[in-house]
């Protein structure tokens, strides 16, 4: 069962997912900090290579599982054109209205 995006508790987070799944990388980017960083696996990354690679060229897609430390925390099925589905973790530190950093990785 999918937890519905328009459910989830933190409205940045929520933003963040309603803009991924939508390929909007406007909306997207705007989200982000300027300085805003990232990590895969427990690896920093390029955050602009790995959106590029991972979600917006490859049609990246979350469909959430479930969500804890008021939703700023999310286990969701991660799947895009290059690699299909698997089961992922995500955090996010959000500062005012924006995402300064997210974290994911196979869960």
């Amino acid at each position: 069962m999918t937890l519905p995006v328009a459910q989830l508790s933190d409205p940045v987070v929520r933003a963040f997912v309603t803009a991924l799944n939508a390929n909007d990388r406007p909306a997207f980017t705007a989200l982000l900090t300027a300085d805003a960083t990232m990590s895969d696996d427990g690896t920093d990354r390029n955050l602009q290579e790995w959106t590029d690679r991972e979600v917006f060229s490859s049609n990246g897609r979350m469909d959430i599982e479930s969500e804890s430390d008021g939703g700023r925390a999310l286990v969701a099925t991660y799947t895009n054109d290059t690699w299909g589905s698997m089961r992922t973790a995500w955090r996010f530190t959000v500062e005012g209205d924006r995402i300064s950093r997210f974290e994911t990785g196979q869960a």
